[in-house]
């Protein structure tokens, strides 16, 4: 199934304790239809020392956030959160942003 956002995407949470705030997607957890936002839904991981981290204690990484709590952010309307429609062009299915009409990338391989 073709997603609306993709690894690399500038997108705006829009839903849950981090509501308003932006960042790049890093991973796409297909399987469990989530996505790893930088600088989004950050927790604490009590880790404990070992040779890695001989020091142990807390350490603050990105937890992954349900696909239906973020949009993409249109470039062509000021950095807002837009719905995604897809269209075929050239034989191609891409998506496009449906506040503006921009292009937002091809959907398949990259």
């Amino acid at each position: 199934m073709a997603r609306h956002i993709r690894s690399g995407d500038n997108v705006v949470v829009i839903a849950g304790r981090d509501k308003g705030k932006t960042g790049k997607v890093l991973r796409i957890l297909a399987a469990k239809n989530r996505c790893v936002v930088e600088g989004v839904n950050r927790v604490w991981k009590h880790v404990r020392p070992s040779q890695r981290s001989p020091q142990g204690g807390r350490i603050q990484k990105d937890a992954p956030i349900h696909l239906s709590n973020v949009m993409p952010m249109d470039p062509g309307s000021g950095n807002r959160g837009t719905r995604v429609r897809t269209e075929v062009r050239d034989g191609q299915k891409h998506r496009i942003a449906v506040r503006s009409g921009t292009d937002l990338g091809r959907i398949g391989k990259r």
